[in-house]
């Protein structure tokens, strides 16, 4: 067992990246300081990696460490690239795995790049799993053993407390942020445009009357209006990436949207559990 040690915080992107390359192995598993695997879980890995030519990207159920209520068995995606747990047993095949835990070849990894490090945190799993299905390999997850996972602990937010939606000011900029980007490299077609600017008039809307509703402006100083200034800023480098990654591109997009649903992750939220807390 080896232990990387860096004297600044890096950043997940960035740390992830350096134990890749550092490591030797046909595989590599991703799996956070703040999860743990079920016993059998490398085992299950191992088998499932052993059953795909070629081996796309694995993932493991999740479950919550305080409850061991069962979280998500991988993610589904809405219209939005907003996430959507899969429960479903008998569903293998899922739009990506969340990077608490994943596990694929190291060769592979490689390939794809790796994780985005100007992402920094937030939706890098979401990216590296949607440049796999473009090329047409499967992201999927195992249908037993499992593993626990201290949501929202590293990063905060990202749970529900006394039936509120908890996150932060940083965690939501990252996300809106990152999900856009990826919206705009990986979705095939020329469809990925005027599902853009629905987006960002979605986001608008959304920052407006979040920051209303709440009556605090730092909703839209720290969240929406960055986001929508990276896009106007950066669009034409997320062009560029874009071109890159969908000459790899090797699937239809009726395929690549086989684990979207025609939804609005976000609209089901706030009707359960009302107007999000940000702190």
């Amino acid at each position: 067992m080896e232990l990387l040690v860096s004297s600044e915080n890096v950043g997940f992107c960035v740390s992830n990246n350096r134990m890749v390359a550092h490591a030797h192995g046909e595989y590599v598993l991703l799996l956070n300081n703040d999860a743990a695997l079920f016993p059998d879980a490398l085992a299950t890995l191992f088998d499932a990696a052993g059953s795909h030519e070629p081996t796309g990207i694995l993932t493991l159920p999740q479950y919550d460490w305080e409850s061991g209520e069962l979280v998500d068995r991988g993610c589904l995606l809405d219209i939005f690239y907003n996430p959507v747990p899969n429960l479903d047993a008998n569903r293998r095949d899922v739009a990506y795995g969340i990077g608490a835990c994943l596990f694929l070849p190291r060769a592979l990894w490689n390939e794809l790049g790796g994780f985005p490090e100007w992402f920094g945190s937030m939706a890098e799993d979401m990216y590296i799993c949607c440049l796999a299905r473009l090329r047409g390999l499967a992201v999927t997850v195992t249908q037993t053993s499992g593993y626990r996972h201290r949501q929202g602990k590293s990063f905060g937010g990202n749970r529900v407390d006394a039936g509120k939606l908890n996150t932060t000011y940083r965690r939501r900029h990252f996300s809106e942020r990152n999900k856009t980007a990826v919206m705009v490299i990986c979705t095939p077609t020329l469809l990925v445009w005027p599902l853009l600017a629905l987006h960002l008039v979605v986001l608008t809307v959304e920052g407006v009357l979040l920051s209303l509703l709440k009556w605090e402006a730092r909703v839209w100083q720290e969240i929406y209006g960055p986001t929508l200034a990276c896009v106007v800023r950066e669009f034409g480098t997320l062009r560029a990436r874009r071109r890159q990654a969908q000459r790899t591109r090797d699937v239809t997009l009726r395929r690549y949207i086989k684990p979207f649903v025609p939804s609005w992750r976000k609209l089901k939220l706030l009707r359960r559990h009302g107007i999000p807390e940000v702190r």
